[in-house]
């Protein structure tokens, strides 16, 4: 029976570490961590940073009804060991993790419980990611910053979502792992009606060739980020789903959904603000105001009415719309 089986004891290692730096690390001990999914982006491209250059960038849709949940048990030798077996991206993490803390040469077994379907855009292996490296950083009794874990599971998975910020409205480079650009506030209060085409298969994200975009996408971009800007500023769902609507028809350019041109019929029959999807997955989404009238009342027709079309895994929540859940 392995320790994971007999539950180990909260002090693991019983002898203080010391850093590079000669600083004494209190003892590792279990800790566990949790980071959310995604429902695709509102906006992903190419944009400017601050001296002109372009970086891929992308604008995430937080999910925080569902999470992956991962416990850290640490142990004096080296590697780590991940239940379920394969997860070598969340294995890789706590590496990661453990050398920036300096703890070079420890290792330990990664629990890793998790119900986000993989491959269709829900950001499966970022949550796991995520929350290994907040675990590993908890087992050494320490919190690290959102920029840090961000940068953390770039390195580990070459590219990763926004999910370290959870709901920050930026715009983030997510092969790079740091923010190209904070909007300066949170997103504006919209209710979501996700769901997939039945027949869509998962994507594997790392055999996609990236998108080329031409010179008259990159300028519909810097258009894009600017409306993001206004749409958090002016807490304007209308300019929100206005952005994500033409970000998605350009992505149906790299990474077509077959579905789409019916879901945009959808949401422009019900008055919704727009529609979302995800860019490296399957995932499509309709946005409405979470404030206009009988607006909730309206999310469940439309889920209704892409349950009765066939679509799976239709859900509706909500983002900032106070003192409502719809999850």
């Amino acid at each position: 029976m392995s320790r994971l089986d007999k539950g180990e004891p909260k002090s693991i290692i019983s002898k203080g570490i010391a850093d590079t730096e000669g600083r004494e690390h209190r003892p590792l001990s279990v800790g566990t961590a949790r980071a959310s999914a995604h429902h695709g982006e509102l906006l992903q491209g190419v944009f400017e940073d601050g001296e002109g250059r372009l970086h891929r960038g992308l604008v995430t849709l937080p999910l925080p009804s569902q999470e992956s949940t991962v416990t850290f048990w640490p142990r004096e030798e080296g590697g780590i060991r991940t239940r379920p077996e394969n997860r070598t991206k969340a294995a890789r993490a706590a590496e990661l993790t453990l050398s920036h803390l300096g703890l070079d040469g420890k290792g330990g077994d990664l629990t890793i419980e998790s119900a986000i379907l993989i491959g269709h855009g829900y950001g499966s292996s970022t949550a796991d990611v995520t929350a290994t490296i907040r675990a590993v950083a908890a087992s050494a009794g320490t919190t690290l910053c959102q920029s840090t874990v961000a940068r953390l599971a770039v390195a580990a998975e070459g590219a990763s979502d926004a999910i370290a910020y959870q709901d920050q409205a930026i715009l983030f480079a997510h092969r790079e792992g740091r923010p190209i650009e904070h909007f300066g506030g949170e997103f504006p209060p919209v209710f979501v009606v996700g769901f997939r085409g039945a027949d869509d298969q998962a994507v594997d994200t790392l055999g996609m060739r990236r998108a080329r975009y031409d010179s008259e996408e990159i300028e519909t971009f810097r258009a894009l980020r600017g409306l993001a800007y206004r749409s958090v500023r002016l807490q304007d769902p209308m300019l929100l789903g206005r952005l994500a609507t033409v970000s998605a028809c350009i992505s149906q350019k790299h990474l077509p959904k077959p579905h789409f041109d019916t879901v945009l019929a959808l949401s422009q029959w019900f008055g919704a603000c727009g529609v979302q999807v995800a860019h490296s997955g399957t995932l499509i989404g309709i946005l409405l105001d979470a404030n206009a009238p009988k607006a909730a009342l309206r999310a469940g027709e439309i889920a209704k009415t892409a349950t009765d079309a066939g679509f799976a895994d239709v859900q509706v929540f909500s983002l900032n719309a106070e003192g409502v859940v719809l999850q």
